[in-house]
C-alpha cells in the first residue's frame, strides 16, 4: 500500500472520529437551560439566626451576574422574593432588573407580608400578567401557581377570597399550619385541563409553586395528597419545582420528581441553581448550599 493512500485512510479515520465526537457533544448539549431561586426574601430587619436579612440584596446581584453570563431562557424566582414590607420590593426589584433574561416570579406567603391596601398589588408589581399562567418553551409547558390561593394571608382581610380561605382552613385544614396555603378548586381545575392539553400535545410538563407537595413535610400545601393525585393522573406531568422549606428537599413519587431548593436566605454563601433540559433527563446544578439533581424522565 502507497504512502499516500495509508495517509487518505488516516485522514479518512480521524474525519469519522472527529464526526462522532462531534455528534457526541451535540448530544450531550442542553435543550435549552433556565436558572432558578428560591426565597431571596430581603426584609429590612436584623438578621435572626440563619436569616441573613441584609445579605439578600448583594447575593441576588451575584446571581444575576452569574446568570447574564450563561445562555438562559428565562429565570424564575419560586417565591418570598421579600420577607415584609411593601417598601422592600423597591429595595430589591432594582437589583432583579439588572437580569438580561425574562424573570418568572411565583407567589410565596412572605409576597402578602404587606399591608392589605396593597395585597392585590403584588402581582401587577412582580410583573406577572396573572397570580398564575403558563408558557411553553422548547417542547414544554410550565405552569406557573399560585399556592396562596387559599391561604390566611393572600388576600386583604375580609374580602370574599379571604373568608373562603379562612372557613376552608378551619373546617377542612385545621391541622395544618396557617403560614401554609392551598390551591383552590378553579386552580385545581385550569392544572387540569393544561396538563391534558400538554398530554395531547406531546409535551413535557414542570410546575412551578413556592410550596412543596412531596416528601411529606409541614410546609407542604394544605391539599398537597390532590395535588399529587393529580398530576399523577398525567404522563405529561415531570417535575414539580418548589421553595418555602428553606432547608430543601427531594423525592419522587410515580415517576414525577419534586425539587425543594434550598433558600438563597439562610445562608452566608448563597444557593441557587441553573437547570439543563435534556431529551431524557433534566440536571440541577447547585450554587453555593444548593446541591446537584439528575432529574431521568419517565
Amino acid at each position: 500500500m502507497g504512502a499516500l493512500m495509508r495517509l487518505g485512510y488516516r485522514l479518512a479515520a480521524l474525519a469519522l472520529l472527529g464526526g462522532a465526537l462531534t455528534a457526541s457533544a451535540a448530544r450531550e448539549r442542553p435543550l435549552f437551560s433556565i436558572g432558578a431561586i428560591a426565597d431571596a426574601q430581603y426584609g429590612p430587619a436584623p438578621d435572626s439566626g440563619q436569616r441573613l436579612y441584609h445579605t439578600a440584596p448583594g447575593k441576588l446581584a451575584a446571581a444575576v451576574a452569574d446568570f447574564n453570563r450563561r445562555k438562559l431562557a428565562f429565570v424564575v424566582h419560586l417565591g418570598d422574593f421579600i420577607d415584609r414590607d411593601w417598601a422592600s420590593y423597591d429595595a430589591l426589584l432594582p437589583v432583579a432588573a439588572k437580569l438580561r433574561h425574562r424573570w418568572h416570579f411565583v407567589l410565596g406567603n412572605h409576597e402578602f407580608a404587606i399591608d392589605e391596601a396593597h395585597k392585590p398589588m403584588v402581582a401587577a408589581k412582580l410583573g406577572m400578567p396573572a397570580r398564575y399562567y403558563s408558557f411553553t418553551h422548547d417542547g414544554w409547558l410550565f405552569l406557573v401557581t399560585d399556592g396562596t390561593d387559599r391561604s390566611t394571608f393572600g388576600w386583604p382581610a375580609g374580602s370574599a377570597e379571604d373568608r373562603a380561605s379562612r372557613a376552608l382552613h378551619a373546617t377542612r385544614y385545621a391541622d395544618k399550619p396557617d403560614w401554609d396555603g392551598g390551591i383552590g378548586d378553579v386552580q385545581m381545575q385550569w392544572i387540569d385541563a393544561e396538563l391534558t392539553r400538554a398530554d395531547h400535545a406531546g409535551l413535557k410538563a414542570m410546575v412551578l409553586c413556592h410550596f412543596p407537595v412531596w416528601p411529606e413535610n409541614p410546609h407542604n400545601l394544605w391539599n398537597a395528597g390532590d395535588v399529587r393525585a393529580l398530576l399523577e393522573r398525567h404522563p405529561s406531568a415531570k417535575i414539580w419545582l418548589d421553595g418555602h422549606n428553606h432547608d430543601g428537599n427531594y423525592g419522587e413519587r410515580a415517576g414525577i420528581h419534586y425539587v425543594n431548593l434550598k433558600a438563597m436566605l439562610d445562608t452566608p454563601d448563597t444557593a441557587y441553581a441553573r437547570l439543563d433540559f435534556f431529551a431524557d433527563r433534566v440536571i440541577v446544578h447547585g450554587t453555593g448550599r444548593q446541591q446537584d439533581l439528575t432529574l431521568p424522565l419517565r
